[in-house]
């Protein structure tokens, strides 16, 4: 049963990643393309809205959270996303500078690597 109960809360944290996917890259696009600034600038900006986004609907709908301590939660949820960012900016330096593979390839499947270890560290930590 909790098996299943994983298997669910998995499936809508990545329903609610989509949605993030689509802030980050939109946010991304806009800063690099049009206002030109520095790649890592840009998909920082980009990560960040896109995971306090994520943290509001991860809250109501994926963890139904009940905790009255909003700040407490949202401050690891943040954590836990700045050490996926790091993670993020990590993957897409070796794919991308290193490896000359698209930024927006790289950046995709760096968005693939954060999003099991936000999931995991939300579940186990943030949400537990």
């Amino acid at each position: 049963m909790i098996d299943r109960i994983i298997i669910i809360k998995f499936l809508k944290f990545c329903a609610v990643g989509l949605s993030g996917m689509l802030i980050d890259f939109g946010t991304t696009w806009l800063l690099k393309e049009k206002v030109r600034i520095n790649k890592y600038i840009a998909n920082s900006t980009g990560f960040i809205l896109a995971a306090t986004s994520n943290y509001i609907w991860n809250r109501v709908w994926t963890f139904q959270s009940e905790n009255d301590q909003i700040a407490v939660e949202y401050l690891s949820f943040i954590l836990i996303s700045v050490a996926g960012l790091g993670i993020n900016n990590f993957v897409i330096f070796l794919l991308n500078d290193k490896l000359k593979i698209n930024f927006y390839l790289s950046k995709l499947i760096a968005i693939g690597v954060v999003t099991i270890w936000n999931f995991l560290m939300n579940f186990i930590i943030t949400f537990r």
